[in-house]
């Protein structure tokens, strides 16, 4: 039986994932709710059933690599792949600009699915998607564990999250929380050296 949202929540306030505050998002844009997986991926048997039931949803795209965007989606594509007992490959941004290091070589016309932790605007997940069209496979879904555009967002594949919600953002210049003067707090992990 799937897991529902007030279950899936009530993991990450157990992991306290639920963060409230001032945020700056990868994105850019600034909110006052983050949600933060690194807490999640702290407790293996947490964040292996969170894997393991999004594991279910992906199994029917039959994939042959899951491909995720680092730092973010790391632990999660490993364990989404063991679960789906597929290959795991992570994007690293060099340059500015996501490419597979490491040895990491996608084999021409695998079928892929992208995945990453949180997607609000799904700038990572789509650049992750045009590196692997660029390399000669198919991605046949994205996903993630939380979907903050509570499904917004468009990959132009299947898209499946197992939480999805609106958590309000703001552009930097129209954010109510800076013109409070409260101090930004960037938790995400985009500009990592």
């Amino acid at each position: 039986m799937a897991m529902t949202n007030e279950e899936i929540l009530e993991v990450f306030r157990q992991t306290e994932g639920v963060l409230k505050g001032h945020f700056l998002l990868t994105s850019g844009r600034h909110s006052d709710t983050y949600m933060q997986c690194a807490k999640l991926f702290v407790d293996p048997q947490k964040s292996e059933m969170l894997c393991r039931e999004l594991a279910g949803i992906l199994k029917e795209f039959k994939a042959d690599v899951v491909v995720s965007p680092a730092v973010g989606g790391i632990i999660m594509g490993y364990e989404v792949a063991r679960q789906l007992k597929v290959k795991n490959f992570f994007a690293e941004r060099v340059d500015g600009k996501m490419t597979l290091r490491r040895g990491f070589a996608l084999e021409k016309g695998s079928k892929v699915i992208v995945v990453e932790d949180v997607v609000t605007t799904g700038g990572s997940v789509k650049e992750v998607i045009q590196l692997v069209k660029d390399a000669g496979c198919e991605v046949v879904a994205a996903a993630s564990i939380v979907d903050r555009s509570n499904g917004k967002v468009d990959f132009s594949v299947p898209f499946k999250a197992l939480l999805s919600m609106e958590v309000i953002s703001y552009e930097a210049d129209e954010c109510p929380i800076c013109k409070q003067g409260v101090p930004i707090y960037k938790p995400g992990s985009r500009n990592l050296k």
